[in-house]
């Protein structure tokens, strides 16, 4: 129990900062003088690189983590190095004006190969009363991604700028960014809470410090981790693997066809009839993709441009695609749908959930032969170069000679090397939950680019780690009382779908969380915001796994309900390992 004593420390403290304008405490000068030097062993604050500008009535426009707001902060940017290394990180933090000043302290992730959103993050945290940071991991600046100084050199791994990556430069940006905002505020004892929020390599980034660090954190939004990096990452090539394999190329119109006719065929299976598939597990038992065959589709001709993540663009020009669905087009669903498997039928991993979108099955319309060519995607084929094989390019040229049983090798070894870094998936949460920690993990139900299920099988993971000793019942209770997981359904990666736009998207989740940590207010059903589409607006619910949604009374009244059946659905032996995948 705080001592009277520290609750009046605590609350000059406050009032302090509420009685100084942002104009009062944000420049250079000051910024410098509360720096922290060495806020950890081995760390030093260069505190001449320190700069503070003032940023009134900032507009930030809304997402699909948070609604627009207008605010004022003050941006700082510092730099520290290692001690006995030749290096340099950079960190910003946007801090919020004195008086909008809540005592907390949020961290923000990444995207893709990213450390950081190039501050597009932060605003997510200083409209509520939070002092924001994003790290560059070392790398050279805010935007220069881990890909791009992987490698030294053919065959050599940074290993420094690979364990930032994997969970140091996190860590270091939450303690140095911590640490400067106790002083800039002047907490004294004041209590200062410690948040984090990201999605996608965010997420996984956000599981790397509650996993590692759990005593350092009270409460994260994690979404659509990209966790387990060995099977994650070359599972994008396993649809181009399909076709290949089965020597059949589908028009992307075609998969865009027999995905409209799932989603057509599976949104009522919840109860409610609204162009939004949120039990996709029925989906899995009810549904045939073979009922699509003979189905007319039309996509007219176009012209995209393609932004690379190099921030180099691309045109492609794509013809009027006009034909059928063929036996051939669901055969390659059907088997993508099923995931990857050895050539003696053992599970190596899982695909994407019936509804999500078949964006790494999309091939490439050859002009001069007038046919559709397989389209090895970047986002599987640089992992296996780059990081299996150690050649600095982009992309594999080939897929010649790549069977199943080769695709579940690059997973073992990919799964082997960076077991310790960027795998992800420690299912013993103990020191973080014993901290009192609080967790708000959500993931898309048709996200078409991590597996929903792979969040799935990381929740329960940890439950039977965890709560070994107690039943199904007694251990999903014991985890959901601090962890907790939402699928959001008809939602795509990070975000909602524009092909289910009548879902919602989980909005308000930080201030869902802070009300948990700070009040103690532990949400049952989340809300979820539609913002797209005739229902723009709507606040949905989404139910606690293991929960899932199903409407009665004509589709009017969510109910969240469980059955063995379908839960089963969500299961996954992977027996192509001899050790345990968490």
């Amino acid at each position: 129990m705080r001592s009277k004593t520290s609750l009046l420390a605590g609350t000059a403290a406050l009032s302090l900062a509420q009685a100084t304008s942002l104009a009062d405490v944000c420049t250079s000068s000051y910024a410098r003088s509360v720096a922290p030097s060495s806020p950890l062993m081995g760390v030093t604050v260069d505190t001449t690189s320190i700069t503070a500008n003032p940023v009134y009535n900032y507009s930030s426009a809304s997402t699909a983590f948070w609604p627009a707001s207008t605010f004022d902060f003050c941006n700082v940017t510092l730099a520290y190095t290692h001690d006995g290394l030749d290096d340099q990180v950079l960190l910003q933090f946007w801090l919020p004006a004195p008086a909008d000043f809540k005592n907390r302290w949020l961290s923000t992730g990444g995207f893709g190969y990213a450390i950081n959103g190039d501050s597009a993050d932060l605003p997510g945290g200083v409209m509520y009363g939070a002092a924001s940071g994003q790290t560059d991991g070392g790398f050279g600046s805010f935007s220069t991604e881990f890909d791009a100084v992987f490698l030294k050199a053919n065959g050599t791994i940074d290993r420094q700028a690979l364990y930032m990556f994997g969970y140091q430069a996190h860590y270091e940006l939450s303690a140095v960014g911590k640490a400067f905002t106790k002083n800039f505020f002047n907490l004294g004892s004041s209590k200062l809470y410690s948040y984090y929020q990201g999605c996608s390599e965010g997420g996984r980034e956000g599981w790397s410090q509650v996993q590692r660090f759990g005593e350092e954190w009270d409460g994260a939004v994690i979404g659509a981790p990209a966790i387990r990096y060995g099977q994650q990452q070359p599972n994008h090539l396993y649809p181009g693997l399909v076709e290949y394999t089965m020597g059949y190329y589908p028009p992307p119109c075609e998969l865009e066809k027999i995905n409209n006719l799932t989603i057509a065929a599976c949104d009522a299976l919840d109860g409610k009839k609204d162009g939004v598939v949120a039990r996709t597990d029925l989906c899995k038992l009810h549904f045939n993709v073979n009922s699509t065959i003979g189905a007319p589709y039309y996509c007219p001709a176009e012209t995209t441009t393609t932004v690379l993540k190099k921030r180099l663009s691309t045109s492609n020009t794509t013809p009027a695609q006009n034909g059928t669905v063929t036996k051939e087009g669901t055969a390659v669903a059907a088997k993508i749908l099923d995931g990857l498997k050895t050539l003696d039928g053992k599970r190596a991993y899982i695909w994407y959930q019936p509804s999500a979108t078949f964006d790494d099955a999309e091939t490439e319309y050859n002009s001069d032969t007038d046919s559709w060519e397989l389209d090895i995607t970047s986002l599987g084929g640089e992992w296996v170069a780059k990081f299996l094989e150690l050649r600095d390019v982009d992309n594999l040229s080939t897929l010649d000679n790549v069977t199943y049983d080769v695709m579940t090798n690059w997973m073992s070894l990919g799964w082997q090397r960076y077991e310790d870094v960027l795998q992800t998936t420690w299912p013993d949460l103990t020191p973080f939950h014993s901290n009192g920690g609080k967790i708000i993990h959500v993931h898309g139900e048709s996200d078409p680019s991590i597996p929903t299920g792979s969040s799935v099988h990381y929740h329960e993971s940890v439950r039977k780690t965890m709560y070994s000793s107690l039943s199904f019942n007694e251990s999903s209770d014991a985890l959901n009382d601090w962890n907790r997981l939402y699928l959001v359904p008809g939602a795509a990666h990070c975000s909602y779908s524009t092909d289910q736009p009548n879902g919602g998207w989980p909005q308000s989740t930080l201030p869902t969380l802070f009300d948990w940590v700070e009040n103690g207010q532990k949400p049952d059903r989340l809300n979820a915001t539609v913002q797209e589409g005739e229902n723009y607006g709507q606040v949905q619910q989404l139910c606690a796994w293991p929960l899932r949604p199903y409407y009665v009374n004509n589709g009017t009244e969510l109910t969240c309900v469980f059955d063995e059946e379908s839960y089963q659905t969500w299961v996954y032996d992977f027996d192509a390992y001899e050790l345990p995948l968490y």
